[in-house]
């Protein structure tokens, strides 16, 4: 098995992209008052206690809220099913929100025995008669008197306000960077791209131009409507990162660049994309996780309205050869819960101040395929910025981006981390002493607990870099990082 040649097996990472119940009335009738001067009794509330909890109208969305009160025994009170979205690598979960009847019951009166009780109850019929009939003479005097009757449909809208943005909201963000989204077209499909020039240069995955290699056409269509033919500048399928350029343009909005190596697992971040060809689709959500690795396969033909399909976030072994570079791609990726579908693929993941600080790449979908693509279920992976940047530059530099190298093939050992097998000759892992069946548990700081961890933490790293290698048996050994071209065609 092998650390830069994943084929994954398991769960595929896809690359993207009430009424209120009515109120019973129950009537008793009174029967006829016995003689005596037994006082009349006072009757108990006619209302027993209705349902305390959220009033109908405020829960949260798709939940069915029960009324204030139930209606009578016998009744069902309305019931709904709330659905939750899929369950990462299963299926939908459900959750019944059926509530059972709760039954109000009017208490009957205690029968009135005293004559008094007769003219107790007289004496409030008239009361009840008088003040009914001053209520609708009120009214009609009120009438005749020219009452203004108010009605809210005719009245003026309010004036704009365009200062009405927060600074650092998600319409200040959207406001912001949506000029610098462009949706990217090829014969196979969608996906989204990121202006980093003024003259037309757009970083986005390797993934949404691959099937472009070569002479195919790629179209690039912006914000304010336009459009433009754009040619592949340089990609590289082990991090999935790419730059084409737009032809024949001049003077556009670009995106800021932020960076990813400060980033918060908690803290909001907003995503920018054309999902399902919705050019311009806004959403939102949380950083859920840091150096993820996400093992999305090899490089393949994208897949119809195509975002290609990865292999499986599998913990199969990988190789990397110091003269010859794999296409599979292993992300070291930062996870959010924003919505990502097909189509978001290449599209930036922001940070409130608007800058970019990942490139949306995949997503965990069930059920997904080469056939048949699954949406969104708050599980999306991004490729920090700061790869995605160096990877770029690299392209811009000399049309071709660099591997970052150990120069070793790994697979996974039985107590967790990444088992080295073999050693390529001369290489980084060669150079610092590393043997087979020597078992790597850490680089750096960062834990190593496959050989998907390994080969990303890997690519997180620049050639040159130097990183500490620390093995099972408390062995430390130092490594400088070795690069070579990724060879393929643009």
């Amino acid at each position: 098995m092998t650390e830069n040649f994943p084929g994954a097996a398991g769960s595929t990472p896809e690359r993207p992209e009430q009424s209120a119940d009515q109120a019973a009335q129950q009537g008793a009738s009174t029967p006829p008052p016995a003689t005596g001067s037994t006082p009349p009794s006072t009757p108990q509330s006619p209302w027993a206690p209705g349902y305390t909890g959220q009033p109908a109208g405020q829960g949260a969305p798709g939940h069915e809220q029960p009324a204030q009160v139930q209606g009578l025994p016998g009744q069902e009170p309305p019931t709904g099913q709330w659905q939750q979205g899929p369950q990462p690598f299963g299926g939908y979960q459900t959750f019944d929100g059926q509530q059972g009847p709760t039954t109000v019951h009017m208490p009957v009166a205690e029968p009135r025995r005293s004559g008094g009780a007769k003219l107790v109850v007289g004496v409030t019929v008239l009361a009840l008669l008088v003040g009914g009939g001053a209520g609708a003479l009120g009214g009609y005097l009120f009438a005749q008197q020219g009452g203004q009757v108010i009605n809210a449909l005719n009245a003026p809208a309010p004036a704009k306000n365009a200062s009405n943005v927060t600074p650092g909201s998600v319409t200040d963000v959207a406001n912001k960077v949506a000029p610098a989204v462009v949706e990217i077209k090829t014969q196979e499909g969608e996906g989204s791209g990121i202006v980093v020039t003024s003259d037309g240069t757009i970083l986005t995955n390797n993934h949404v131009i691959a099937s472009a290699a070569g002479g195919g056409q790629i179209e690039v269509d912006f914000s304010n409507g336009k459009k433009a033919a754009a040619v592949i500048i340089g990609r590289d399928p082990t991090t999935d990162v790419a730059v084409i350029k737009a032809q024949n343009v001049s003077g556009l909005t670009t995106a800021q660049l932020g960076r990813s190596d400060d980033l918060q697992i908690g803290q909001q971040v907003v995503a920018i994309g054309s999902p399902f060809d919705l050019a311009g689709t806004v959403t939102t959500g949380i950083v859920s996780s840091l150096h993820r690795p996400v093992n999305v396969g090899s490089e393949q033909p994208q897949t119809p309205r195509g975002r290609g399909n990865g292999g499986g976030l599998g913990n199969q072994g990988q190789s990397q050869d110091q003269g010859q570079t794999s296409q599979a791609t292993v992300l070291d990726a930062i996870q959010t819960d924003a919505s990502i579908n097909p189509g978001n693929s290449g599209g930036p993941l922001l940070n409130m101040q608007g800058q970019v600080i990942g490139i949306n790449s995949a997503i965990s979908s069930p059920g997904s395929s080469a056939q048949s693509q699954g949406g969104s279920v708050g599980i999306g992976f991004a490729i920090p910025v700061d790869q995605a940047k160096r990877t770029a530059q690299q392209i811009q530099q000399t049309g071709k981006a660099t591997q970052t190298l150990l120069g070793v093939t790994v697979g996974n050992a039985d107590s967790g981390g990444a088992s080295v097998q073999t050693v390529t000759a001369g290489g980084a892992a060669e150079q610092a002493g590393l043997k087979p069946g020597d078992v790597v548990t850490k680089l750096n700081d960062r834990a190593i607990t496959t050989s998907d961890s390994l080969v990303a933490a890997v690519h997180a790293q620049a050639p040159g870099d130097k990183v500490t290698l620390t093995l099972a048996s408390g062995k430390t050994v130092e490594a400088t990082l070795t690069g070579v071209p990724v060879n393929v065609q643009n």
